[in-house]
């Protein structure tokens, strides 16, 4: 499906970005990927890591997803965009709540603003268990922004497909609680925010093996959540610093015990497709047309981290930690 396209990753400098562009040069022949951020030193340094001359369909493009002129200016023959450009620390964004506003959610109108005008084929925009009974400004902001490319599927005259992809943790991600464990290990200490919490967990590379693949099946409106297992704290802490001390400092403002993927409310329009579950688009909204032949999940159906019937044990974790690189 990629092969001879143009590609487009808004905040493609990220930890997701850049596994996505290796993942892409390594198994399609695209005629062009764009890396679309604001980072010019972030640029440089992914430049050295897949060079023109070896890549020559590479592109790096500095911009911001707040600039709706500069998106014209690269969105322009652009086939597939991924958007996955956000203001993601909760305690930054709710410090500086209109910053994130205008990153998360104008942002977001402005990909599928000019997307719409200059006809791109598909938008796969990435959302986060956050955005699920939102109880801080980053989930708040990537609810808004889920609703919006859902909704944008329903503008007349636009031939765009626009759907979303929803996941957890991403393991090694930017601002990963694994190399803060492993910082505080060295210091002879890990901070626990709350022994019982728990967390969903999926690896860079199943994240973007997701976002590909609802580019390749998405009919318009739908939102992708893939089954993947969940993690205790203390056992990741248990993965990382077998018998290191810990101390409990309580949760933060704006920071959940259990996540959610999929409520009680979401699970009437909820289908099992085997590897993932799709919350289809409300048919009130617009003229869906379903093509993925999924299972209806029962009624009171919830995907909660708490509840969740795939968990990692420690050495699990530990395995693949190792895996990823990391020194536990």
């Amino acid at each position: 499906m990629l092969n001879d396209k143009s590609i487009l990753i808004t905040g493609g400098t990220g930890s997701f970005g850049k596994k996505c562009v290796e993942i892409i040069l390594r198994e399609y022949q695209p005629r062009r990927v764009i890396v679309f951020s604001r980072d010019e030193l972030k640029q440089f340094e992914m430049a050295q890591l897949f060079p023109a001359s070896n890549y020559p369909c590479m592109r790096y493009f500095i911009g911001d997803v707040r600039d709706k002129e500069r998106l014209y200016r690269a969105f322009r023959g652009v086939d597939f965009i991924i958007h996955a450009a956000a203001m993601k620390q909760v305690p930054a964004a709710e410090y500086n709540p209109t910053e994130c506003i205008r990153t998360n959610i104008s942002g977001a109108e402005n990909i599928i603003n000019v997307a719409a005008d200059l006809g791109v084929k598909r938008v796969v925009a990435l959302s986060t268990d956050k955005a699920v009974n939102p109880v801080n400004l980053y989930g708040a902001t990537k609810l808004c922004s889920d609703k919006l490319f859902v909704a944008a599927n329903a503008f007349t005259a636009c031939s765009t497909v626009y759907s979303v992809v929803r996941y957890g943790n991403v393991m090694g991600s930017r601002g990963s609680v694994i190399p803060f464990f492993i910082q505080k290990r060295a210091e002879g200490s890990i901070p626990i925010t709350d022994p019982r919490m728990t967390r969903f967990w999926i690896t860079l590379e199943e994240g973007v093996k997701l976002v590909l693949r609802a580019l390749e099946i998405s009919a318009g409106g739908e939102i992708f959540v893939p089954k993947i297992p969940s993690m205790n704290i203390m056992d990741l802490a248990e993965a990382i610093a077998s018998g290191c001390p810990t101390r409990i400092v309580g949760i933060r403002p704006g920071e959940k015990l259990h996540e959610v993927m999929i409520t009680p409310e979401d699970a009437r329009n909820t289908v099992d497709i085997g590897d993932y579950y799709v919350i289809k688009p409300d048919t009130g909204l617009m003229a869906y047309q379903d093509k993925l032949n999924g299972k209806p999940v029962p009624d009171d159906f919830a995907y909660s981290s708490d509840t969740n019937g795939q968990w990692l044990s420690v050495q699990e974790l530990r395995t693949t930690l190792k895996a990823q690189g990391f020194d536990v």
